[in-house]
């Protein structure tokens, strides 16, 4: 069936199906088409995005481009459209990046100078986020929001986090405990910058290419605090023991933006652990899921009871 929905799906796009090849099937399956400098043929994961906010999507990274950002572009299809529906499933066509992708799973593999590396990312966000405020989003603009409700409330955007059907009564509890304390402690928040975010830099949506560094897969940015972006990053690498010195040169690279308080970042920190657990609910049964709902587990547990005891 998939592979009738994506030689369905090039021929709308006027690419050659034999030309299309399966380069990483995640929350989305993408195709790389080896035609002109390539392409990146996306199959989106059903219910995951509307047409409206996958449309927002392709918008945003559009006006970064137009900014001189390095990011994919949208190609529409032979008919003009920029998202096709191929037997219920949404697909979308974007410029391939060229380089390589930074690592799986968070692993920041063969980067002989990490800290560097990290300061060019706080930068690159750093970045990102001018550019995004500079930019006034059309009126039918839709993206999620990682903002109290998305990240603690009765609904968060991944899921109820501490329903997870794997917990211990003492690991739920601890979840409890901590999505309370970060409802008091985001109500708290003062002058915290708040905007367009990636939501998902990590280091299989970056791309190293000729010592530049790149941002893929928009497919989770939208609305959110900045510090949260930084903390998606940094929860990868929580467990590097290079840890301390990753976290000071991504801060002095963001730094060009704005100075980063520690204690809010170790807030976004804890959050961020927490919405994987409710992530793999619905995956747990997928190829790997039992191994991520696992690690997800762990280390949220770990900078939970971090964030509650005070003590990163």
């Amino acid at each position: 069936m998939t592979e009738q929905i994506v030689r369905q799906a090039a021929q709308l796009w006027g690419f050659d199906p034999e030309t299309v090849s399966l380069a990483a099937r995640r929350e989305n399956s993408v195709y790389r088409v080896d035609q002109g400098s390539g392409f990146a043929l996306r199959l989106h994961r059903p219910g995951y995005r509307t047409s409206a906010e996958l449309s927002s999507e392709l918008k945003w990274m559009t006006a970064l481009a137009e900014q001189g950002m390095n990011v994919p572009l949208a190609f529409p299809s032979k008919s003009g459209g920029l998202i096709e529906t191929v037997e219920g499933v949404q697909v979308d066509v974007i410029s391939w990046l060229p380089g390589q992708m930074l690592g799986k799973q968070g692993a920041l593999e063969g980067v002989a100078d990490r800290p560097s590396l990290a300061f060019q990312l706080g930068q690159l966000l750093a970045e990102l986020h001018r550019l995004s405020d500079t930019w006034v989003p059309p009126a039918d603009f839709v993206r999620p929001s990682w903002d109290q409700d998305g990240l603690v409330g009765d609904n968060p955007i991944w899921g109820r986090f501490w329903e997870h059907p794997h917990l211990s009564k003492d690991e739920r509890n601890l979840f409890i405990a901590a999505r309370d304390r970060a409802r008091s402690d985001m109500a708290g928040l003062v002058d915290q910058d708040y905007g367009l975010i990636h939501a998902d830099a990590i280091t299989e949506n970056l791309m190293l290419h000729q010592g530049r560094l790149s941002l893929i897969d928009f497919d989770d940015g939208g609305w959110g605090f900045r510090d949260f972006e930084l903390a998606t990053f940094l929860f990868r690498q929580v467990e590097a023991e290079d840890y301390a010195e990753l976290r000071a040169a991504l801060l002095e690279g963001y730094a060009k933006r704005r100075e980063v308080r520690l204690e809010a970042l170790d807030l976004f920190l804890a959050l961020r652990a927490l919405t994987y657990p409710g992530w793999i609910i619905e995956r747990i049964n997928e190829p790997g899921g039992a191994e991520r709902s696992e690690r997800a587990i762990r280390q949220a547990v770990s900078l939970a009871r971090a964030y509650l005891e005070g003590t990163k």
